[in-house]
């Protein structure tokens, strides 16, 4: 699957990404961030990341710039978790403050409601913020919710805020029908 926003071109991997996975991940800022990343991440890592099975009810997607160098700056997609559909993504530290995460969020979710995906949940850990201002501007809500979650690369648990977003509820919006 393949879906292009604004200033980003969303694409399945493909054998020859490894590297530039690799090398945003490879990043201890990025990775600590991210529930099933490990560290160090490795290029073997990088490697096993884009031989695992794709799920279409579940897409996962690099993130490239099409109108500039074309170079793969981050991952966002979907995936199972405890019997919902969760929203993940991570930009390689280079490009981080640039908007990049929210479109790229606001993508996907374009792409789980096309899928018929009536509820999206998300979470970030409570020392990543900026995570958290992501999550509000691509439109979900905060539950209120902490839950102490698995940090791979940090090796133990920690607290994430959970949010979610509701599309039934945004079509039975009043705003939505004006």
């Amino acid at each position: 699957m393949f879906y292009r926003s604004e200033r980003l071109f969303l694409r399945p991997a493909w054998p020859e990404d490894w590297h530039g996975i690799w090398r945003g991940l490879a990043d201890q800022g990025v990775a600590r961030n991210l529930a099933t990343a490990p560290w160090p991440y490795t290029q073997d890592h990088a490697r096993a990341s884009i031989t695992r099975p794709r799920d279409v009810a579940h897409p996962n997607f690099l993130l490239t710039q099409p109108r500039e160098s074309g170079a793969i700056i981050g991952c966002a997609g979907l995936g199972p978790s405890r019997g919902k559909v969760q929203l993940g993504y991570w930009i390689a530290w280079p490009f981080w403050g640039r908007g990049y995460a929210t479109e790229a969020a606001k993508a996907v979710l374009e792409v789980a409601q096309m899928l018929g995906h009536e509820q999206i949940v998300a979470s970030h850990y409570l020392d990543n913020p900026a995570s958290g201002r992501v999550l509000r501007k691509a439109g979900f809500r905060p539950t209120g919710l902490v839950e102490s979650h698995h940090c791979l690369a940090r090796n133990g648990k920690f607290d994430a805020a959970i949010y979610v977003r509701e599309f039934a509820e945004e079509e039975r919006s009043p705003q939505r029908a004006a």
